[in-house]
């Protein structure tokens, strides 16, 4: 179902009222999100004395990197579970629900992982059912051939999502200062609380967007599909259980797993979508055999640049000198540096791609933002190099933000429309998920870096990323030209292969 705006209807900035109410929840889902992104490592790594879980590193920035990566992974499931079973509104709000009975796990005040790992599942299962489906509905709200409108739409939610990003980790790295870890905790999931009551009444405004599933399955499938994931969490739990049992398991372990298993789905994806008998024509075989080379890159490009909540943040805690303006700051704050500069960025990047037009190619852009990505490392090199012979100012890593979100505001939005552009008629929905993909990919492979730091200092733990990465972008940009041949964008379709 979809809805337009009466004459008469009150509005949201010349919008539908329902996008009040789901930029409010968004907002607040993402003040929750990025408020336990920005204390949840030094969290980990903090003495069990003073609250914390006493972890390495290396091993907190495995596990945070996981973390990251499951939250993309479930969008997929969720999404389907939406279109199948609940339909978008149900899944929004029971998503939301589980995401604060996540927040709340973490929260409760006793000295053991067992509540901290609950929480976490929690938030991941949650964030895999409201997150796809709340930008669902955002789209449904308006009439299918209104597409300046709802793009509009869009920019004013992800306004809110960035609202969101830029006032968490201020806001709860200040509650969470002096080792109150739990009570940054609660204020994660009062924030998503605050997102439900929005949520919940404003429902009327929604005008049935999202109430009945698109593709509801028959009693006999819904039979089917409990047992089945039944029967997953079954064999997932004696598994865990015997691994346990063994004497052999251990979070770094756990993570290196999860990470090969990540690595597998895009390789086994991609090789469906080759291999498989799906009638793809020339053309569309063509396109995904560049889009490959994009989805490696732009896993090159999140193994870096989501590092942020780890490996930035222990720098920020250990190396600089947290003030600005001579006003003390936390190192959580350090994480609202991106989404301040993404708002100032975005709309000045959006104009220059317009006046460029077609003159520069989507893999141009890519190796571009890999290269910039690249540099800001090498300005983390430079840093680690400095902050040996003491503390430095926290404002060389604003300096490397502000670096980094040029790189990603020339890839990643890129990234969502080539996706869009290449993806096989039979697989339009399903490689927008792929795409989501590569940043799981980059997540749990970025996890795994902190192992580099047991053989090299943390000035050549930076560079060698740089250097991956800047590599990268060369390389892409050397077959720039043969990329854009390949996505054959302005021929003819060719005819299908016979059956």
């Amino acid at each position: 179902m979809t809805s337009g705006t009466s004459a008469h209807e009150k509005t949201f900035f010349g919008h539908p009222r329902g996008l009040a109410t789901l930029f409010g929840t968004e907002l607040w889902e993402r003040f929750s999100w990025y408020g336990l992104r920005a204390i949840l490592a030094t969290f980990m790594v903090t003495s069990p004395a003073t609250g914390g879980l006493g972890l390495t590193e290396a091993t907190a920035q495995a596990i945070v990197g996981i973390y990251g990566a499951l939250i993309y992974l479930v969008a997929l499931p969720g999404g389907w579970v939406a279109d199948r079973v609940l339909g978008a509104r149900k899944a929004v709000l029971w998503g939301g629900v589980v995401i604060m009975c996540g927040h709340i796990s973490m929260a409760v005040p006793v000295r053991t992982g067992a509540f901290v790992a609950l929480g976490l599942f929690l938030i991941i299962v949650g964030t895999g059912l409201l997150k796809p489906n709340i930008s669902t509905m955002v789209g449904r709200l308006y009439p299918q051939n209104d597409d300046a409108r709802r793009d509009a739409g869009f920019s004013i939610f992800y306004m809110g999502i960035n609202i969101g990003a830029f006032v968490a980790p201020i806001v709860v790295g200040w509650l969470a200062s002096g080792d109150r870890w739990h009570l940054g905790f609660g204020a994660a999931a009062v924030g998503m609380a605050l997102g439900l009551i929005q949520y919940v009444r404003g429902r009327r405004h929604l005008r049935g967007v999202g109430d009945e599933p698109g593709h509801r399955l028959t009693p006999a499938e819904r039979r089917h599909f409990g047992l089945t994931a039944l029967a997953v969490v079954v064999v997932i739990a004696v598994a865990l259980a015997a691994w346990t049992a063994s004497g052999t398991f251990s979070l770094d372990a756990f993570a290196l797993a999860m990470t090969l298993i990540i690595l597998a789905v895009p390789v086994l994806y991609f090789g469906y979508i080759l291999l498989g008998s799906h009638n793809l024509t020339d053309d569309e075989r063509s396109r995904v055999k560049a889009y490959i080379w994009l989805f490696i890159a732009a896993a090159i490009f999140w193994m870096i640049y989501d590092l942020a909540p780890t490996v930035l943040l222990f720098f920020a805690e250990n190396k600089t000198d947290l003030s600005l303006f001579g006003i003390p700051i936390t190192a959580a704050t350090t994480q609202a540096f991106n989404p301040l500069f993404i708002m100032i960025f975005v709309p000045v990047f959006a104009v220059l791609w317009v006046r460029l037009g077609n003159r520069v190619t989507a893999p141009q852009k890519f190796a571009a933002g890999l290269f910039v990505n690249g540099l800001s490392f090498m300005l983390m090199a430079l840093a680690a190099k400095l902050a040996e012979s003491g503390r430095i100012s926290v404002w060389w890593l604003v300096l490397v933000y502000l670096v980094q979100v040029f790189g990603e505001l020339a890839l990643s939005p890129v990234g969502l429309s080539i996706t869009s552009k290449l993806a096989p008629q039979a697989f339009r929905s399903q490689m927008l998920g792929l795409w989501f993909m590569s940043f799981a990919v980059g997540d749990s492979v970025g996890g795994q870096t902190g192992r580099l730091k047991n053989h090299m200092s943390e000035p050549a733990y930076f560079l060698t990323l740089a250097v991956i990465s800047v590599v990268a972008s060369l390389v892409l940009l050397a077959f720039a030209g043969r990329l854009h041949a390949m996505m054959r964008e302005h021929r003819e379709p060719s005819a299908p292969p016979s059956p």
